[in-house]
């Protein structure tokens, strides 16, 4: 199964932090670069094992449940056809009706692109977060700061 996660017009794709849940986006091609081994929260500077938000992770669970149903079901046609005419008779019944799949949209959020020198990136944060300072999410680096926190 592949999930597509949409981009903004700027090319940014939304995250959110498992721990203290602080929605930022990062550019797609950040998302698939190999030499990012880990992200960072801009927020809480926590790495995380998973950025994923809870439309993608729903969309992800009704995809799974959908077709672990239709397996199900597709067994359970088999056992019909296997016990059609014998002594003991098996049905099946009708298919489950599917779960609708509610596609993830690519959200408007006020956020304001913030650059970070430190790795020479860009992500998109919160007007306060941008305020009150931020991480970088590749490296760690505060408010544009030499020293890691």
């Amino acid at each position: 199964m592949k999930i597509e996660i949409p981009a903004d017009n700027d090319g940014y794709v939304l995250l959110q932090c498992s721990f203290c849940g602080e929605l930022f986006k990062i550019t797609a091609s950040d998302c698939e670069d190999d030499s990012v081994l880990e992200l960072r929260c801009p927020a809480c500077a926590l790495v995380s094992d998973n950025y994923l938000t809870d439309d993608v992770v729903e969309l992800a669970m009704t995809m799974v449940s959908n077709y672990a149903m239709d397996l199900i079901h597709n067994e359970m046609k088999k056992l019909e056809r296997q016990f059609k005419g014998g002594a003991i008779t098996f049905k099946a019944g009708k298919k489950p009706k599917e779960e609708y799949e509610t596609p993830i949209r690519a959200t408007i959020d006020a956020m304001v692109e913030q650059e970070y020198r430190c790795c020479k990136k860009s992500i998109k944060i919160k007007p306060l977060l941008n305020i009150t300072g931020s991480y970088c999410p590749f490296c760690g680096v505060k408010d544009f700061e030499t020293e890691q926190n």
